[in-house]
């Protein structure tokens, strides 16, 4: 292995949200990429939640097997204080730092959790008629989540003047949407939070960025969406739904020296299904 296969070597990488789908494709990036990757979920079987696993503890070994990088098992609630620094000082007990924060904890889930309904998502997710319980849940999921895991890390990559943070946005965050509107307005959220970060830590030497995904393939995304069976197409167009390794390959980018001098900004992947500035 070579600094340019493995461009993350010595770094410790923490992935909220990497029990399955889209976090758990990015944890394997980072580690492919040679970091050594805090997977995590908020439960310690949360790889279960849609048949993708078994434990935590089994998904970071695969991913070790199929890495050959060191990966650890966490699991808490990323919408509690308390959780969130004690897995972040789990991490640090186990390698002294945190140098990369992804935050891709999140997702349309409401009061209920992932077991109710269409894998969680709330029956009337519009700006009127969501229930008050629902609403907390999914902002908090989203955005409060988002807060408090950078809250956890930033202090100490500003001691050191290094480190990187990628929150994880969605093209929902972007225009307005009569339904689907609370997911759209946690997101927007999260991109506001990550310009404002971004300025703050600027003097830090310390890049925040946004990766907002469109549409892609996972298997809760399957589930509680009206697929369009040709829009699953993989190759010979872009009018078509993403996959979790096309998000990945751009977070791993972030992370990496090439992107040094790229923060505050919201990269959509989304093969051009928004191509408005902002």
């Amino acid at each position: 292995m070579t600094t340019e296969t493995t461009p993350l070597a010595s770094q410790i990488a923490w992935v909220t949200g990497s029990s399955r789908g889209l976090g758990k494709v990015m944890a394997e990036e980072l580690a492919r990429l040679g970091a050594k990757v805090a997977v995590h979920g908020s439960r310690s079987d949360s790889p279960r939640t849609f048949d993708e696993g078994g434990t935590m503890e089994e998904l970071a070994a695969d991913i070790a097997d199929r890495t050959d990088a060191e990966v650890m098992a966490t699991w808490g609630d990323v919408t509690s204080e308390e959780d969130v620094q004690r897995v972040a000082d789990q991490i640090r007990t186990k390698w002294q730092q945190i140098d990369i924060l992804v935050c891709c904890a999140g997702g349309d889930i409401g009061a209920g959790g992932t077991a109710a309904g269409r894998g969680g998502r709330p029956d009337q997710d519009d700006c009127l008629q969501i229930s008050v319980n629902d609403l907390k849940s999914v902002m908090d999921r989203n955005l409060l989540g988002t807060m408090l895991c950078c809250r956890a890390v930033a202090t100490e990559m500003m001691d050191r003047k290094q480190g990187r943070i990628i929150t994880i946005g969605s093209i929902a965050g972007c225009v307005g949407r009569p339904a689907g509107s609370i997911y759209g307005v946690a997101k927007a959220g999260v991109h506001a939070w990550t310009r404002c970060l971004a300025e703050q830590l600027r003097p830090h030497n310390i890049p925040v960025n946004c990766v907002a995904p469109g549409g892609t393939v996972t298997e809760r995304f399957l589930r509680i969406h009206e697929i369009d069976e040709e829009w699953l197409a993989t190759e010979g167009t872009l009018e078509r739904y993403g996959r979790p390794e096309e998000i990945a390959s751009v977070v791993g980018f972030l992370c990496t020296d090439a992107a040094r001098f790229v923060s505050g900004q919201i990269i959509r992947v989304d093969g051009a299904s928004q191509t408005f500035a902002g």
